[in-house]
């Protein structure tokens, strides 16, 4: 797979790769996600019957990784409309896991999923607006501009 040929490119990128990453250690670990987002992690064993934690780590945990596969899709197709689509839906799930922060449903440290979700969408939007007012043909980024320069 090419590298990013935009900055907003970029943005998706390191999403992506996250979000696959994160897919995959929720699948395999899902302990150690629910630590990081600062749930209480029990043993399968400790757990109440009818408690069904490990059957939603591994749906949510599965969809990040497809979703990380798709944002890296996106990223070597340089499919702009996509870029576009995640921003307004970043900001919206933004707003509705930092509502479940205020509201008591979710621990504080889940104001960190929703941050990365707010950031995320404001860093793409600002490199699709960024990459819009650039030269055509011009690359957005030194890494890229010096990777042209060496073929």
């Amino acid at each position: 797979m090419s590298l990013p040929r935009s900055v907003a490119g970029w943005t998706i990128a390191v999403f992506g790769l996250i979000a696959l990453v994160l897919g995959i250690v929720g699948l395999v670990r899902p302990e150690t996600l629910l630590g990081l987002l600062g749930f209480e992690a029990l043993a399968p064993g400790e757990r109440a019957s009818g408690d069904h934690t490990r059957t939603f780590m591994a749906a949510s945990s599965m969809a990040s990784l497809n979703m990380g596969v798709y944002y890296l899709v996106a990223v070597a197709t340089e499919w702009r409309p996509f870029y576009r689509f995640t921003v307004p839906f970043r900001l919206l799930t933004c707003t509705v896991f930092l509502t479940l922060v205020l509201i008591g449903v979710t621990p504080g440290r889940f104001a960190g999923v929703a941050a990365w979700e707010g950031v995320g969408a404001l860093l793409t939007g600002w490199g699709l607006w960024y990459d819009s007012r650039r030269p055509p043909g011009r690359p957005s980024t030194p890494l890229v501009a010096s990777m042209d320069a060496g073929r």
